[in-house]
């Protein structure tokens, strides 16, 4: 009874932690995403502690780089993108109505109706996407708000990142807290595996696939890089539909040619990062089977929208590299007091130091003789 109440305790606790996570959109994705960015800077503050650097300065001037390397990404490249989207939608529904000709009028023969439907519907959440200046106002704010809240937290978790696990170790009992050290340790280095690995396989795909728009000369090709990098964070999903609206606007800007080869350099670059990066960069830091993964990124989006699609995965691996660790380092036995002794007849004290023993009269030393003496 004990342990099924106390299972029940955890399960009732875990839900409301998820509820209140839930209600709290802003806060908890900004708790995530510092996590994660302070898995990948930390290797910046170490080389900084090194250095010589104390720990508050070391942590902000990794905050700082940080934040020079994602204004640069904003000012040469995000920019341009935002100005562009309208841009590239356009293109987008253009090429949804040439496939919508040829699977009505081609040797699929579909009926029209039904196909026109769906195009419409495509077409309409496309447009959906493209935010218009007020909506864009808001989004900037939410984001500046976003950023330094993270900036903030990131700061604090790489100068106090250690303190703070040890004041939470010293509320764990002695007997499992080598158990959860170990767990949480294997946690932030599955983390770190995944950020850093998912960053460099981001940068590849991305440089991959742009070399080839460029060498095209298709015209949106820095916006559709930026595309695919950052869909490269989603898994498997987001590779998909960044391949796939690359070779949208290609068939429309360039013509079918060049759209059949953007497609080929796509599934490469998609095989070589599926079949090669991923295991030689991420190694066994995930060690999740596709389907599970799918399977992540589908309810994560259900349930936070792209937020929660690009956290679902690290959520996962994590979860699964913690439990595996309780289960192959159980808590230690709570260990049995020893027994007493059960006590035995008192036993007479001793005299206290310094104080002389009378002896009886009949017991003294007889004195010796003056003859004896003389002896």
């Amino acid at each position: 009874m004990a342990i099924a109440g106390g299972i029940l305790a955890l399960a009732a606790l875990g839900w409301l932690l998820f509820w209140i996570l839930l209600r709290l959109p802003l806060v908890s994705f900004a708790v995530a995403l510092a996590l994660l960015v302070a898995a990948l800077t930390a290797p910046v503050s170490r080389g900084l502690r090194r250095a010589g650097l104390p720990a508050g300065l070391a942590a902000l001037g990794a905050v700082l780089a940080l934040l020079a390397v994602l204004l640069g990404i904003g000012f040469l490249v995000g920019f341009r993108a935002t100005s562009t989207i309208q841009g590239l939608t356009r293109p987008l529904a253009a090429g949804i109505d040439r496939i919508r000709v040829w699977l009505i009028e081609g040797p699929l023969g579909l009926d029209a109706q039904q196909v026109s439907d769906l195009r419409n519907q495509v077409v309409n959440r496309l447009y959906q996407f493209a935010p218009d200046p007020a909506a864009g106002a808001r989004m900037v704010v939410y984001v500046l708000g976003a950023i330094i809240l993270i900036a903030f937290l990131v700061f604090f978790l790489l100068k106090d990142g250690a303190t703070m696990w040890a004041w939470l170790l010293d509320r764990v009992p002695a007997r499992r807290r080598d158990q959860v050290d170990g767990a949480g340790r294997a946690a932030w280095t599955t983390l770190a595996s995944y950020v850093r690995g998912t960053v460099l396989v981001a940068l590849i795909d991305a440089v991959g696939i742009g070399i080839g728009l460029l060498v095209l000369g298709v015209p949106l090709w820095i916006s559709l890089t930026l595309l695919t990098f950052v869909g490269a964070f989603v898994p498997i999903v987001g590779a998909t539909v960044s391949g796939a609206v690359a070779v949208l606007v290609t068939l429309v800007t360039n013509g079918t040619t060049d759209a059949i080869i953007i497609l080929a350099v796509v599934l490469v670059v998609q095989q070589i990062e599926g079949n090669v990066l991923q295991p030689l960069i991420m190694g066994h830091a995930l060690n999740l089977h596709p389907a599970a993964i799918l399977i992540a990124v589908t309810a994560g989006g259900l349930l936070l929208g792209v937020a929660g699609a690009l956290l679902a995965v690290p959520f996962v691996a994590v979860s699964y590299r913690v439990l595996e660790h309780l289960r192959l380092h159980p808590a230690e036995p709570e260990r049995a007091e020893p027994e007493r002794a059960e006590p035995g007849p008192a036993e007479p004290e001793p005299p206290p130091l310094g104080e002389r023993t009378v002896l009886p009269v009949d017991d003294a030393p007889a004195p010796r003789s003056a003859h004896a003496a003389g002896a």
